[in-house]
């Protein structure tokens, strides 16, 4: 499963009535949950698409950021849920912050990055501004909710850890539509037993993580 739809899917499929919606997205579905109507959307990675998808989408009442994240804290292990206190765009030399609506679970401050953040010693430079996990998307939805005055959560998952580097160049295989070249990917990765390795096991870390947050996100309160 993509990854982009593997973040969503653990929590549409607790919903009912799900169908198709026609939105200038990658991927949206629509249904009920918990007598709610609610929107999922996939549309790749980067704030400017995050933000995308949530303008497209009329009379919203909230929106969620939701999706992996890499630990800065050491302490955090794949799986661990966190929910987002402050956004902070450390892609913006002025480090814009944003406030998130407060859920239950663990409290953070979400670092939001215009690029994957590949290295152990960038996540270390990273936890110096206070910031627990690091991910691309979530500046991109705070700035449309404060744009249409409209609540505000963050709910991220651990997919990689602080200590770890990226065998793989991922931004190297970023598209300009927000996507993996998943075909160079996996072909460049061929080519060496420890970057083969490092996407079989994010691969099972994904599945694990998306797992943990449909978990989370069924047991919700708003």
């Amino acid at each position: 499963m993509p990854p982009i739809l593997r973040e969503c899917a653990p929590w549409v499929s607790r919903w009912s009535q799900i169908e198709p919606v026609a939105l200038p997205v990658h991927w949206a579905r629509r249904g009920k949950w918990r007598g709610l109507d609610v929107i999922a959307i996939a549309n790749g990675m980067g704030a400017g698409r995050a933000a995308d998808a949530v303008q497209a989408v009329p009379d919203i009442a909230a929106c969620f950021s939701i999706g992996f994240c890499g630990a800065l804290d050491a302490g955090l292990r794949v799986g661990d849920v966190v929910t987002g206190a402050e956004i902070s765009d450390v892609s913006d030399v002025a480090r814009v912050c944003w406030t998130a609506t407060p859920l239950r679970g663990r409290p953070v401050r979400v670092a939001s990055t215009d690029h994957i953040v590949q290295t152990a010693s960038e996540k270390s430079e990273l936890r110096q501004t206070g910031a627990s996990v690091v991910e691309m998307e979530a500046a991109g939805v705070a700035r449309a909710a404060v744009d249409l005055k409209v609540p505000f959560y963050c709910v991220k998952v651990v997919s990689d850890l602080a200590d770890e580097d990226f065998a793989n160049d991922f931004n190297r295989v970023r598209l300009p539509n927000g996507k993996l070249n998943v075909g160079r990917l996996v072909m460049g990765a061929m080519t060496s037993p420890r970057r083969l390795g490092e996407l079989l096991r994010l691969n099972s870390r994904t599945a694990l993580a998306a797992k943990k947050m449909g978990e989370f996100l069924a047991d919700c309160s708003l």
